[in-house]
């Protein structure tokens, strides 16, 4: 295990940040799993992080709710999870996450490839960048604005999409989440202002991954698994009020798929990244 400085980190090249009940990429108890602890300046990741290899490829996979479902949203300790797959190398993360529906044409069992986001929650820490003294941040770049007009990478969305296609899963390949703070869901109410605003899904854990690897130089792109409709959308046509069971259903039906999913991208991953996510630095710095 990893416990300081003096042993040596293990590297990886793709990271997946497993969400709600998604625990394991491989299953540990069939070999070529191993599990490193790593500790960072913002603390010790979510749990244990798994390394493995996919046609070749190292990934780390890192269950960001913890396995057994032990961390709320709010308590994830995101910038130890980012910072410790920067720190083994990787350049791509693949973020698969549960999410409620605020659109009635997107279904229950759909996947939703986002292109947007949108922060409804102002309690967590989300940047590297507060002016103070942190490890492998000069001292001249410790304040940064960066852009966030494209949050996610073109180039990793594209060869999930490829993915999904081939695998027949339903998709879409564009979509806005309205992250929450959890961990109570949305009234009615509000559930009806984020559908009337025109978001798709709604989310409790796709900010601040996205803005940290960003920061961070790492080409980061989430899957929206959709479980369940949303309060607002109660009472229209078809759709009825959320059932627990019928959840756990939908659940544990899109994390198997996901999972498929995630593997095929894996082997499709060029080695050579050519988006300019590894660059935003550049231009975030006064």
């Amino acid at each position: 295990m990893i416990q300081n400085n003096k042993i040596k980190i293990p590297r990886a090249e793709i990271g997946v940040l497993g969400g709600s009940g998604f625990y394991n990429l491989l299953d540990p108890s069939v070999g070529g799993v191993k599990e490193y602890e790593i500790k960072t300046p913002f603390g010790s990741p979510s749990d244990k992080i798994r390394l493995s290899k996919v046609e070749n490829k190292k990934v780390a996979f890192i269950p960001r709710h913890g396995v057994g479902h032990k961390l709320p949203p709010h308590k994830i300790p995101y910038r130890a999870n980012l910072w410790a797959m920067k720190k083994m190398g990787v350049k791509r993360i693949i973020s698969p996450m549960a999410v409620g529906s605020l659109n009635p044409l997107i279904k229950l069992g759909n996947f939703i490839i986002c292109d947007s986001f949108v922060n409804w929650n102002c309690a967590r820490e989300d940047t590297f960048y507060t002016g103070q003294e942190v490890e492998g941040v000069k001292k001249s770049e410790r304040v940064a604005h960066f852009e966030m007009a494209e949050p996610y990478c073109p180039e990793l969305r594209k060869n999930i999409i490829k993915g999904a296609k081939k695998l027949n899963i339903p998709y879409h390949t564009t979509g806005t989440v309205v992250v929450i703070e959890g961990p109570r869901f949305s009234t009615r109410a509000e559930s009806k202002f984020f559908t009337r605003s025109g978001w798709d899904i709604i989310n409790m854990t796709a900010y601040p991954e996205v803005a940290l690897a960003r920061e961070l130089g790492i080409c980061y792109a989430n899957i929206g698994l959709v479980t369940d409709y949303d309060a607002g959308l109660v009472g229209q046509k078809g759709i009825k009020p959320v059932n627990l069971k019928e959840v756990i259903k939908v659940f544990n039906f899109n994390n198997e798929r996901v999972k498929e999913l995630i593997l095929e991208v894996i082997k499709s991953i060029p080695k050579d990244r050519k988006c300019k996510c590894d660059r935003y630095l550049d231009e975030a710095v006064i």
